[in-house]
This record gives C-alpha cells, sequence and structure tokens, in this order.
C-alpha cells in the first residue's frame, strides 16, 4: 500500500479528503469511494474502539484512498496498537513542541539496530495485521518504509513552535486544526477569526519553509480556498457526520418549510 508521504510525493495537485467520524465502516466505504484522495479515521473525537477500526481498515482498502488514523493522544501504547492493527498512517493531536514531535515518531518506529535509529514501538509483528502476519518479509527491517507520522498543531505554542515541529525526523506531514487552536487562543468557536486565520498561515508559511507538506481542515469552502492557494498540500474538507446532519436537515426543510405555509393560510 501506498503511504500518505508516498501520496504526498506523488501528488500533481493538493489532496483533498474526508472524515470517517462516525466509526460505521459502511459510511467510512461510501466515503472511500468518493473520489477523495485521502480519508481520516477519528479515534480522538469519534467512537472507535481499536477493534470497530478494524473493519474501517478493510472497507477503506478495497479503493484508491489514503487511509490515515488519528489516534487519540501521543500516546505510545495507542500508537503501538493502530499500527499493529494495520495502519500504515498515523495522525498524532496536540503536538505542541520539537519533543512532543520526536515523541510521536519514536512511537511509531521500531529499535534499530546498533543504535540506527530510536524506536520504542514494541515487536509483535508476527502476531499483526500490519506485517500480514509475518507474509511480509523483512517487516520489521523495513517498517519505516511501510509507516507515516503526521502531527497535528493545534495550539498556540505549537504555532510558535510549527517550524522546529516540522523539522523532526520522521515527522512526514503538519496538520493544522483550526478549531482546537482558536480556543487555544482564547477565541473558542471562532475558527474564522482573522487572529486564528493568521495564525493557520504563519504555521502554514513555518512547515514549508523546512520543506516539509502541511495541510488544514477546512470545512467552509473559503477557507479551503485560501489554504490552498497559501500552499497547503492537503485539505479536509468535510466529516461523514456532517455531510448526513446538514443533508439530512436539507432534505426535510423544504416540505416541513411547505406545510408551515399551507398551516399559515
Amino acid at each position: 500500500m501506498t503511504t500518505f508521504r508516498d501520496a504526498l510525493a506523488r501528488a500533481e495537485a493538493p489532496l483533498v479528503g474526508l472524515w470517517n467520524a462516525s466509526g460505521s465502516a459502511v459510511a467510512a466505504e461510501i466515503m472511500a469511494g468518493s473520489g477523495a484522495d485521502l480519508l481520516l479515521v477519528d479515534g480522538e473525537h469519534g467512537p472507535i474502539s481499536i477493534s470497530e477500526m478494524l473493519p474501517i481498515l478493510q472497507a477503506a482498502a478495497a479503493y484508491p484512498v489514503t487511509t490515515i488514523v488519528r489516534v487519540p493522544w501521543n500516546d505510545p501504547v495507542i500508537i503501538k496498537q493502530v499500527l499493529d492493527l494495520g495502519a500504515e498512517n498515523v495522525l498524532v493531536p496536540m503536538v505542541s513542541t520539537a519533543d512532543d514531535a520526536r515523541a510521536a515518531v519514536r512511537a511509531a518506529r521500531y529499535p534499530g539496530g546498533d543504535g540506527e535509529r530510536e524506536g520504542a514501538r514494541g515487536i509483535g509483528s508476527a502476531l499483526a495485521r500490519s506485517s500480514r502476519w509475518g507474509r511480509i518479509p523483512g517487516y520489521v527491517g523495513a517498517a519505516d518504509d511501510h509507516v507515516s507520522v503526521t502531527v497535528q498543531i493545534e495550539t498556540a505554542d505549537g504555532v510558535a513552535n510549527a517550524a522546529e515541529i516540522a523539522a523532526v525526523d520522521g515527522v512526514d506531514a503538519v496538520f493544522i486544526g483550526p478549531a482546537d487552536l482558536a480556543g487555544s487562543m482564547g477565541l473558542p468557536g471562532r475558527a474564522s477569526d482573522s487572529a486564528v486565520v493568521a495564525a493557520v498561515e504563519a504555521t502554514i508559511d513555518a512547515v514549508r519553509s523546512v520543506g516539509k507538506p502541511v495541510g488544514v481542515n477546512t470545512f467552509a469552502e473559503a477557507d479551503a480556498d485560501r489554504c490552498i492557494t497559501r500552499g497547503a498540500a492537503f485539505v479536509f474538507v468535510a466529516a461523514d457526520v456532517t455531510l448526513m446532519a446538514r443533508g439530512s436537515e436539507a432534505a426535510v426543510a423544504r416540505l416541513k418549510r411547505a406545510e408551515r405555509e399551507t398551516d399559515a393560510y
């Protein structure tokens, strides 16, 4: 399978992503077949356990989409479990310092021979889907080729440290979360505030300055257009739950409005 790192390297245009936040494998398959480049499985805010993640990954695997799993926290145990489950691309939230980024990379890497590289991922590949239960020859030694790490900047401290975070060896991309960033800046619920927009753009510039790809969560069309123009390599534009919520509301609203107008007469 192609990692997110590989997909970014070969992309000729910004990649477009969708979220699976519902925890539904059926929804994941629908989203994966939409033509989107990326599918983000949200293990942070979505009601998705480790065992529930497996059918989501299996459903998406039938489609030409790159699947990324957001873990709930920068926790080496959870990162190990998600990777062993067969996720090849992990997104680690709330990374605010270079040390945070190094911890995420360390959790995703096996130890290297003779100090070749630092890694803390437990070696249980023969028991895990990640190596297809030992069917991928030399998986442990070549695991870095099968795994990518993206870190999420979503605090004011993260913005200040963006270039240093992006420069960490093993960080393949940086993802910006405007909603939590707004909260960190004392502007909860105001991700479109000019100060938050400026912070997002400053982060895009800082990450690009060290040669790493950067993406943004942009559910509003204008935000997506602006971030792509600024140099974002990928954007996430909608989630399964929001599409269902807004779509169901729109499907009902017309007739409900007509009923109210009829009653008024």
